[in-house]
């Protein structure tokens, strides 16, 4: 099949074989013949860099409120779900002024200085998960290694006692699963009976907190309690509701940039001897791996208005899919894009989004990819994969489900 049959039948509700393994050569095809490709029901897929900047920093025009489209995905009846009720009120689905309150809240806990105090506890969690898998000689690299160092992360950022964090992973997983393209009644079912688990353990802590406030400079839950935008503060709703927003962003995607990279590290041994050799490279290698294989491959816009693109006009309403995948790939944007170069500079990928949507756990996400990858590779120069990986199969969300590797 031609490039041009592969643009044109292309849908992301139908996936053609071979997407998940590879779905580059799919988004190439987009750009050069249909780079905004419109696929049924009033929804168009945009993949070109240039387009995906446009919308991002465009917010009036293109909306990042969810109530109309995730009313008619998640909710039956006249009860709001629990996936609607979260994903209508969590930071990333919502415009100003909300988002901007909100926004403000959280950012306050999240600035240079207090990021910059989270490094001593990362450093010593990546050293304790590597002395435990070099006692066993292998390791499972998502599993056992990429997977934990978030939820520990996070946990600690919402002062979630340690011997209750285990829940944590598999309810983000079931969380951002119902957000995929196609919503199976299975996947709906234990993405609204973990926003409800979730939910209810939140009401424990936000109480005890209530009694008990840690530093807000630090415990980012206390500060989402007393924290003030305008004289005014979260609601409860809101408060429980992006609470669990901020474990879902800072986990999936923090997971599959370390997967990914360590799978990328492997596949690719110059790139590896290359950041051997010069460790310093790293913070340029975080980023490349953000841009090579995104951790988050799509977003989503609606139109607030009418407006134009690509010589034709489309009506408000117009749901939007942004391809993140591929804008990072976009030879517009990146000479030879299709080459994994940890040295790449300028490298202003889109894996954060832009404009005011921009990832606000962007710099804890950075530093722990950095930390992660930095001395996993001193600590095992020699590691290699050792059995198939297995991918996730998701559309949104780029990553590894199983990555066993042994260690030398």
């Amino acid at each position: 099949m031609g490039d041009a049959a592969l643009a044109e039948g292309f849908d992301l509700r139908r996936l053609p074989e071979g997407f998940i393994a590879n779905p580059y050569p799919f988004y190439a095809a987009l750009r050069a013949h249909a780079p905004v490709h419109e696929f049924g029901d009033g929804q168009i897929l945009l993949t070109r860099y240039a387009d995906l900047e446009r919308v991002y920093k465009d917010a009036a025009t293109f909306s990042s409120d969810k109530t109309v489209e995730f009313g008619a995905k998640f909710t039956t009846g006249e009860v709001p779900s629990p996936l609607y009720r979260h994903h209508t009120t969590s930071l990333v689905f919502n415009d100003p002024p909300r988002h901007t309150r909100v926004r403000r809240i959280i950012a306050g806990a999240l600035t240079p200085r207090a990021v910059a105090a989270m490094e001593p506890g990362i450093v010593a969690l990546v050293d304790t998960l590597l002395d435990a898998a070099e006692v066993r000689g292998r390791i499972d690299l998502i599993e056992d290694f990429a997977a934990a160092i978030p939820v520990e992360v996070i946990g600690n950022l919402l002062g979630v006692p340690r011997d209750e964090r285990g829940p944590l992973r598999d309810w983000s997983l079931a969380i951002l699963g119902a957000l995929e393209p196609v919503l199976t009644p299975e996947i709906e079912a234990a993405g609204n009976r973990a926003v409800t688990a979730f939910l209810a353990y939140l009401e424990r802590l936000v109480a005890d907190r209530r009694r008990h406030p840690g530093d807000p400079d630090k415990d980012i839950l206390t500060r989402l309690i007393q924290g003030e935008v305008g004289g005014e503060r979260l609601s409860p709703e809101e408060l429980l509701q992006n609470c669990i927003f901020i474990l879902n962003a800072g986990h999936e995607t923090t997971t599959n940039l370390i997967g990914n990279g360590l799978h990328l590290l492997a596949e690719q041994p110059g790139a590896r001897a290359r950041l051997l050799a010069e460790p310093d490279l790293m913070r340029k290698g975080v980023e490349e791996i953000l841009r090579f294989e995104s951790s988050n491959q799509l977003g989503n816009r609606v139109a607030a208005t009418p407006f134009a693109i690509d010589g034709r006009d489309y009506p408000a309403g117009t749901q939007i899919t942004l391809g993140i995948g591929a804008a990072n790939r976009d030879p517009a944007q990146f000479p030879d894009p299709d080459r994994f170069d940890v040295a790449r500079d300028p490298n202003r990928h889109l894996a954060f989004a832009s404009g005011i949507h921009q990832c606000v756990g962007m710099a804890v996400a950075r530093l722990e990819g950095r930390i992660a990858l930095g001395r996993f590779l001193a600590r095992f120069p020699d590691y290699r994969l050792d059995g198939v990986p297995e991918r996730s199969q998701r559309v949104r969300f780029r990553g590894f489900s199983r990555l066993p590797a042994r260690l030398g």
